[in-house]
C-alpha cells in the first residue's frame, strides 16, 4: 500500500493512529507518520525531505503558510490541547487544582517525567512552570526528560520510583493505559495549544494529502478528537 507521509507533533499521534484505518479504506493509502516534539519536527521539516502533510502548532503552521511551504487553502485546525499532569496508573491521585497544590505535589514526588524542555511544547512550558513555582533548583535532581511526551509517559508507566509524577500534553496521557490523567495545569500556570494541519506545497500527492487533512479536522472525526483529548 502506498503512503502519505506526515510530520506531526506528538500530541496528534494517537488521533492519527485511530483514524488511519478509515483513511486507508477511503483512499487506498496508509500513513507514514513521524511524531515527536514540535521543535524537533519543525527542524526535520527544514532539513528535508518534505512530507506530504504536517500537523504542528497553529503559530508554526501560519508561518509556514506565509512563507509558501504549506498550501494556505489546505490549512485547518484539529483543536486545542491542554498541558496536564499525569501519574502512574494505580498510584494515589494528587491534588493539582491550584498553584499551591501543584507545588506540593511536585515537591512530594521522587521523580518527575516530562518531554524535552527546549523542543517540546509541554516541556518548554513545564520548565517555565517550575521556575514560576520557585522550585526548579529543589526538584532538579528529580527531573527525567525525554525526546517527546509519549516516551516520557511510557517511561513513567514503568517507573521504579515510589512516587513518580509527570507532565505533558493531555492527548499523550490519555493515549496510554499505564498512566492516569490527574488534571490540566491550574489556572495561571495553564497552557492550551492549538494544533493545525496543512499540505506541503511540494507534495507529489496533493489530492490524497488534502483528504488526510480533511479527515483529521472534519466534523466527521470530531468525536475521535474529543476522545483523544482535543477540545
Amino acid at each position: 500500500m502506498p503512503n502519505i507521509s506526515l510530520l506531526s507533533g506528538g500530541a496528534a499521534q494517537a488521533l492519527v493512529k485511530a483514524l488511519e484505518p478509515a483513511f486507508a479504506a477511503a483512499s487506498g493509502y496508509g500513513i507514514d507518520g513521524t511524531f515527536g516534539a514540535v521543535g524537533a519536527m519543525r527542524a526535520k521539516l527544514a532539513a528535508g525531505p518534505a512530507p506530504d502533510v504536517v500537523i504542528l502548532t497553529a503559530a508554526i503552521i501560519a508561518e509556514l503558510a506565509e512563507s509558501g511551504v504549506i498550501l494556505r487553502d489546505s490549512v485547518a485546525d484539529l483543536g486545542d490541547v491542554a498541558t496536564a499532569v499525569a501519574i502512574r496508573a494505580g498510584d494515589p491521585m494528587p491534588s493539582v487544582g491550584s498553584a499551591a497544590s501543584l507545588r506540593e505535589a511536585l515537591l512530594a514526588a521522587d521523580a518527575i517525567y516530562f518531554p524535552d524542555p527546549k523542543l517540546a511544547t509541554a516541556g518548554v512550558h513545564f520548565a517555565s512552570v517550575i521556575e514560576k513555582l520557585g522550585i526548579a533548583a529543589a526538584i532538579a535532581p528529580l527531573l527525567r526528560t525525554f525526546p517527546n511526551g509519549m516516551t516520557a509517559m511510557a517511561t513513567l508507566s514503568e517507573a521504579a520510583e515510589a512516587r513518580p509524577i509527570g507532565c505533558t500534553q493531555m492527548t499523550e496521557i490519555i493515549a496510554l493505559t499505564g498512566v492516569s490523567l490527574v488534571d490540566a495545569l491550574p489556572e495561571g500556570l495553564d497552557l492550551s495549544t492549538r494544533y493545525t494541519a496543512g499540505v506541503i506545497a511540494l507534495s507529489a500527492n496533493e489530492a490524497n494529502a488534502r483528504d488526510l487533512v480533511r479527515l483529521v479536522t472534519s466534523e466527521a472525526s470530531q468525536d475521535a478528537r474529543r476522545r483523544a483529548g482535543f477540545v
